[in-house]
């Protein structure tokens, strides 16, 4: 701009020199050597202001290229990622293909799972049919022997009739033994029902997802839902069982519930695998609302009580059949009445029922102060089996656990307070957790879990 002005000015100037110059030349007779030299000056200038306009111009046109040059970069780029947008866009309108063909055939299975129900349970209603006739036809024949046996008290029992009561009896067993294979069929079905509308209700929410992601320009990672085959349910082959929540959860199941398993030299029996922060622990303890009793027997507390879908224990046998299989982790989960949760880790070993299940313990982890003794041996009793030097605990604590010399600082099988204790005496009589010196929490419900330290060995 600046060499534009000045070319401007220049300009005028030396269109006014060359005007003066030609006045001039009418007034005087001839040329001075003066007006050569000053015509000279002018065209230097002219050529000075020229060049010094296209130095300008130049410069000008180099910027403008630079310029022109980073907004066609610009341009590449945009154009770049528009394309790579468009190609996320067609993924991801794809994936929600996919997840809508899932989701039709789904509603498929589901409505063959429902005619399937349907048809069971018109078997089962013509089952009891048959068994209440059959009943009655029971009833009419020992009717009929009885008035035989009446009226010929010595006459044996005829064989006919023997093997017409044998024949009654095991059709009468066979119909119970249909029914109740019926009615775990309807559980399975009815589960199996659940499962496939919890399915459908995330697929819902992953479409309504792809939906949007599909719509912003921001690229979203792809979220994947876990499915669950039709065929399956909770409780595995007999002649596959699993040892423990840990095999379950990596064949699969990641689904808190009731399973069945088989530890190592052990009977089939069911626990409670609660799934959290990618892995499975079994569940050998619950308090919640004080449904249950827990000043319990010996007996109870060594094979377990309760409901595992509420409050329960275990038992004691379980735990150590689980426990014997490998290095365990213990953890206790503690929830107070201020709704505060709260939980810590050991390692544990425990023992049989010749030492009365001892427990050994070591802290690793946790957001409470531990309140059991480490490093030494606490010696589970009951109000009915009262190991040496724990005479009074049970009965004071009204509830069996492990103990040491001294009754301790905790007791989370003690009796359940419906509301939150007022006085220590009573906080000391529920549940409660205390540390050496920390304070007394009053406890409204606790979870106790188990999970091997090595989840891949444990299989």
């Amino acid at each position: 701009m600046y060499t534009i002005k000045l070319f401007l000015f220049i300009i005028p100037l030396v269109i006014s020199s060359k005007i003066d110059r030609d006045y001039s030349s009418y007034d005087s007779v001839s040329p001075e050597p003066k007006s050569r030299f000053a015509m000279l000056d002018d065209v230097k200038i002219l050529a000075n202001g020229l060049l010094q306009l296209g130095h300008g111009l130049k410069d000008f046109v180099h910027k403008t290229k630079g310029q022109i040059n980073d907004i066609f970069q610009k341009l590449n780029i945009f154009d770049q990622s528009f394309y790579d947008l468009s190609l996320q866009t067609n993924e991801i309108k794809e994936e929600e293909k996919e997840l809508r063909r899932t989701t039709s055939k789904l509603q498929v299975k589901n409505e063959e799972v429902k005619n399937m129900s349907l048809e069971l349970n018109s078997k089962v209603e013509s089952l009891l049919e048959e068994k209440i006739l059959l009943q009655q036809k029971v009833r009419y024949l020992e009717k009929q022997l009885t008035s035989l046996i009446k009226n010929q008290p010595e006459i044996q029992e005829h064989p006919e009739v023997t093997s017409l009561k044998t024949f009654v009896e095991q059709q009468d067993n066979s119909i119970k033994d249909l029914l109740q294979t019926v009615e775990e069929q309807y559980r399975q079905l009815n589960q199996q029902h659940s499962q496939i509308k919890e399915i459908e209700n995330q697929l819902r929410n992953v479409i309504q997802e792809s939906t949007e992601n599909s719509l912003s320009s921001k690229p979203r990672a792809p979220r994947t839902t876990p499915f669950l085959h039709l065929n399956e349910t909770k409780n595995v082959e007999h002649n596959d069982i699993p040892a423990n929540c840990t095999t379950i959860y990596n064949r699969g199941e990641h689904t808190s519930g009731i399973y069945s398993i088989r530890p190592s030299n052990s009977q089939v029996f069911n626990v409670y695998c609660d799934v959290k922060s990618g892995s499975s622990w079994t569940l050998i303890q619950h308090r919640i609302d004080g449904s249950q009793n827990f000043n319990e027997t010996w007996e109870n507390y060594r094979y377990g009580f309760g409901r595992l879908d509420g409050e329960f224990w275990l038992g004691l046998e379980k735990i150590y059949s689980i426990v014997k299989q490998s290095n365990y982790i213990l953890r206790i989960e503690l929830e107070d009445w201020n709704d505060n949760k709260h939980y810590i880790e050991y390692f544990f070993h425990l023992g049989n029922h010749e030492t009365n299940y001892t427990l050994h313990l070591v802290e690793i982890t946790g957001n409470i102060l531990n309140a059991l003794p480490e490093h030494k041996d606490l010696v589970f009793s009951t109000w009915d089996h009262k190991a040496k030097g724990h005479v009074n605990c049970p009965e004071s604590y009204s509830g069996g656990w492990w103990w040491h010399n001294v009754c301790g600082e905790n007791n989370l099988n003690g009796k359940y307070n419906k509301q939150r204790a007022k006085t220590k005496p009573e906080r000391r009589r529920g549940l409660y957790w205390k540390s050496q010196n920390g304070r007394l929490y009053s406890i409204k419900s606790t979870k106790m879990l188990i999970h091997p330290i090595d989840s891949e060995s444990s299989e």
